[in-house]
């Protein structure tokens, strides 16, 4: 669970701070927002949760709340992005996104059974 853990918090930590460092290059990537504020909001918890992640994976401590976070928060990612974006109402490179998080729930089930 190490690898996951680390690289599903790298992730997040680098997507969650960009938007808090630089809203014009994340908003070229991503799309112009309305509500900037809430753009930043989204990015601290996605940051601090990749916090907790490296740091899980730094410690290799694997509390069954933390496998839960990490799984949730993929899924949820998942499902705004999908929902949003096939709506128009979000750029479509959030399906990107919601591949990238499918691979770190799929990698967190094989870690779960046993097979990554």
């Amino acid at each position: 669970m190490t690898g996951i853990a680390l690289v599903q918090g790298c992730y997040f930590f680098l997507t969650g701070i960009w938007p808090l460092l630089h809203i014009e290059s994340f908003q070229k990537v991503t799309g112009r927002k309305t509500d900037l504020w809430l753009v930043k909001t989204v990015g601290v918890l996605v940051l601090v949760i990749g916090l907790g992640l490296i740091i899980a994976g730094i410690r290799q401590h694997f509390a069954p709340e933390l496998i839960l976070l990490a799984m949730a928060s993929a899924l949820g990612l998942i499902a705004i992005d999908l929902f949003y974006a096939f709506k128009r109402i979000i750029s479509l490179v959030y399906v990107l996104d919601a591949l990238v998080e499918v691979g770190f729930l799929v990698w967190w089930i094989a870690s779960l059974i046993g097979t990554g």
